[in-house]
């Protein structure tokens, strides 16, 4: 009877965490204000364009794949306030099946230490690291010249939580407060940080919600569609 345990318990353990992931239907949508998560949401729920506005409270919708329409998760922007982004991260992060962190491009080298310093606080957030939600840096407004390249984008991130990390001297605590034991852990001891590490896949795309042609074009989010289906 023991042996069998034994033998069962792996099955049963994979049975119980995939039962728990595909009870997660949620992408998050995340970032600075500005950094267009709004006008993103809006291009892949209707592929019109809008006008947007910074957002105060969240708005979810259901996404349906293009490939399977029975196939769909919930799209929830949340706002990307200082004062607000922590508290709805917080509401929804249980749920989430992946996180968009959107980055505004071309503002990127004047906000990357607050860009690195929310990422932080999301990445260290025990919930976050217990689900390990799939992370797409979803590196927009490329249509602009002045837009940083995602190569870039991902090399000064590693380097800024790299800092982060090491300066860091409190035991940071989860979303909702509580402590998580000690100072959580980004990436692997006595090593720079790079986003191989994570307990969770990430990966970087380049985009525009607004579009090379501006209101009367299209958006550029071949990539992030695609990885929505693979996450979905």
């Amino acid at each position: 009877l023991l042996l069998l345990l034994t033998l069962l318990s792996p099955a049963v353990i994979w049975r119980f965490v995939q039962g728990r992931k595909s009870s997660r239907k949620a992408v998050l949508l995340l970032g600075l204000c500005d950094a267009g998560k709004t006008l993103l949401f809006a291009r892949l729920l209707s592929g019109r364009y809008r006008d947007t506005q910074t957002s105060i409270t969240d708005s979810s919708a259901v996404y349906r794949l293009s490939q399977d329409k029975s196939t769909h998760v919930t799209l929830i922007d949340l706002p990307g306030h200082e004062s607000l982004r922590l508290q709805f991260l917080e509401r929804f992060k249980a749920a989430a099946r992946a996180i968009v962190f959107v980055v505004d491009s071309v503002a990127f080298q004047r906000e990357v230490k607050d860009v690195a310093e929310f990422l932080y606080q999301v990445l260290v957030d025990s919930t976050v690291l217990r689900n390990a939600p799939a992370l797409l840096i979803a590196c927009n407004k490329q249509d602009v010249t002045m837009a940083k390249s995602a190569k870039l984008i991902q090399q000064q991130l590693e380097k800024e939580l790299n800092t982060l990390r090491v300066t860091r001297s409190a035991a940071p605590t989860s979303l909702d407060g509580s402590a998580t034991g000690g100072p959580a852990q980004l990436g692997k001891k006595g090593k720079d940080f790079d986003f191989s590490q994570l307990p969770m896949k990430v990966e970087f795309v380049e985009c525009s919600a607004r579009g090379s042609k501006g209101e009367e074009g299209e958006a550029d989010l071949e990539g992030l569609e695609k990885w929505l289906v693979k996450v979905a």
